[in-house]
């Protein structure tokens, strides 16, 4: 029975990610019609329209598809190897800090695509570890973890808001960045991020089963051969590494890690493995659709893709809260 909620579960994920990709393709600029689009795919076309398809809308899509995947297999790993529904990569800081390291590679390697992918992923490893030694510090506990999260992410906000106010020419736009969206996002960054991306979901897949062991407890992980310590840090720093690919793309986006795996464990309770494919299939679309939404919702104008989340994600948020208080507990 399981078996077939999944294979069912996969193939509506599949068939709807497909879908939005095809409409977030068509839809947009009413000067390009669907036959315009189509004779493009096809060699033709005038240049003004080949850009617009091949170097705009194509790799927004792939740049969504992709964060979209990985923002969800980060907040579950995160999630997994905390023991912890609110931990994301958001609400723990990780995206702000690969926030900060983007804006320093701007300042510093200006137009290096390469460099801003490694310096998100060291901010997101930095204040991955910054987070577990203060949790450390202060007991460990499920809470002590969120509010070092929440600290540490209010201080790389600052700092973010300081380097922006005196270097505004360190990113295109601002209110995107620090909001999340795709209207600024570079094909250098994108053809540098996605195989990062690509990489930490074979990874994440990869040491997947270890999840399963170590959500039977410690002792138990540990008395069935697990090297309980090896695993919870592969799966954070694998964590860290797909939030870090994805904000060198999408800026400060946030609550997709928090409200995509929380979704799929309310309709899929198998193994994690199965869980991350959900995730990293219904997690491009839930992105897509965000940022389809946010591009045609008051067209020509265009909000920036985060706003739509936050609307959606701190109710959803609050809801977890309520809902799961006794779960949550107060250590």
């Amino acid at each position: 029975m399981m078996k077939k909620i999944m294979t069912n579960s996969k193939t509506f994920g599949i068939i709807f990610l497909l879908l939005v990709v095809i409409f977030a393709l068509l839809a947009g600029n009413g000067a390009i019609s669907t036959a315009k689009i189509f004779e493009v795919l096809s060699g033709g076309g005038t240049e003004s329209e080949r850009i617009i398809i091949y170097q705009v809308r194509i790799p927004r899509i792939i740049a969504a598809t992709a964060a979209g995947a990985a923002l969800s297999v980060s907040g579950y790993l995160l999630q997994g190897a905390l023991d912890n529904r609110i931990a994301s990569p958001g609400i723990l800081g990780i995206n702000n800090g690969a926030g900060l390291f983007v804006l320093l590679a701007a300042l510093f390697f200006p137009y290096q695509s390469a460099i801003k992918c490694l310096f998100a992923f060291m901010g997101a490893i930095l204040v991955t570890a910054l987070v577990s030694l203060l949790s450390v510090r202060t007991g460990m506990s499920k809470t002590s973890v969120i509010l070092s999260g929440v600290a540490v992410s209010a201080a790389c906000v600052s700092v973010i808001d300081m380097i922006i106010s005196v270097k505004p020419e360190s990113v295109a736009d601002k209110v995107a960045f620090q909001l999340g969206g795709f209207a600024t996002v570079q094909t250098s960054v994108v053809m540098y991020s996605v195989p990062m991306i690509m990489t930490g979901l074979i990874i994440a897949v990869a040491v997947a089963p270890g999840m399963d062991i170590l959500a039977l407890g410690d002792e138990t992980a540990h008395g069935l051969g697990l090297n309980v310590k090896r695993y919870r840090w592969i799966y954070v720093l694998c964590s860290a590494f797909l939030a870090g690919a994805s904000i060198s793309m999408c800026g400060l986006i946030g609550f997709v890690g928090l409200i995509v795996p929380n979704c799929i464990r309310m309709i899929h309770s198998g193994k994690s493995r199965e869980s991350l494919v959900l995730c990293a299939i219904y997690g491009a679309a839930f992105l897509l659709v965000c940022d389809t939404i946010a591009r045609l919702l008051f067209y020509p104008y265009e909000m920036p893709c985060g706003l739509i989340l936050s609307l959606i994600g701190a109710p959803f948020l609050i809801h977890i809260l309520v809902k799961k208080r006794k779960r949550l507990g107060v250590e």
